[in-house]
């Protein structure tokens, strides 16, 4: 990993443009080769950012990133504060709560309970930006992605996001879906899904564990 503090201003041109204005911000190099600006008053959330795959190109004072839909960042470095980079080793990935894994592990037995038809691929299917819950297939034939949470939010939805754009550059597991899969999900986590093309269950861990008279719910 590479991190960059530097007074810069930054231009995004795509599908529409933007501009940050110049300030000291910190730039995020990863291994992968994703990209991301961040300011000092945005907790972890980035200003801008380039998911991979992308290629960064440095020239004097100024570097370019650039993805295959022809998006781009351009950053101009006006004064580089400090420039360091640092070796992080492999990541053993998230280790969720006793009562979220204990509920993936129940879906992963009965992928029928998230979606009728669905049969189970692989559990913990590695990515470079860490393990999906589950991967598992349609009667249709289609892939779909399931992300496991006991309470989601915007930040499930992002996280579904990012295993589709990586996921998705392989033709293999085309067409590809996902869907978010929680004891409860928040009203604007369901906006933001419905919007980004995503589906949410809502699932009932005591019915799953054979208890109660709850119900799976669609939205």
């Amino acid at each position: 990993m590479r991190l960059v503090i530097a007074t810069c201003t930054v231009d995004y041109v795509g599908r529409l443009t933007a501009h940050l204005p110049e300030a000291t911000r910190l730039l995020l190099v990863k291994a992968d080769g994703s990209l991301s600006i961040h300011s000092d008053d945005r907790a972890y959330k980035p200003l801008n950012w380039m998911s991979p795959p992308c290629v960064l190109t440095e020239a004097d004072g100024e570097w370019t990133v650039s993805n295959p839909k022809g998006e781009r960042l351009v950053i101009t470095l006006h004064e580089v504060l400090s420039d360091t980079a640092h070796e992080l080793g492999a990541e053993p990935g998230l280790r969720k709560d006793g009562v979220e894994a204990n509920l993936q592990e129940l879906l992963a037995a009965n992928p029928g309970e998230i979606e009728p038809g669905l049969v189970l691929i692989r559990r913990e299917h590695p990515t470079d930006i860490g393990p999906v819950d589950l991967l598992c297939a349609d009667p249709a034939g289609g892939t779909v992605v399931v992300e496991v949470k006991r309470h989601a939010d915007i930040d499930g939805v992002e996280q579904l996001v990012r295993y589709l754009e990586r996921l998705g550059v392989d033709p293999r597991l085309r067409p590809l879906r996902g869907i978010l899969a929680a004891q409860s999900i928040k009203p604007q986590a369901r906006t933001l899904a419905a919007h980004r093309g995503i589906t949410c269950v809502v699932v009932d861990y005591d019915r799953l564990r054979g208890f109660g008279d709850g119900a799976l719910r669609l939205f």
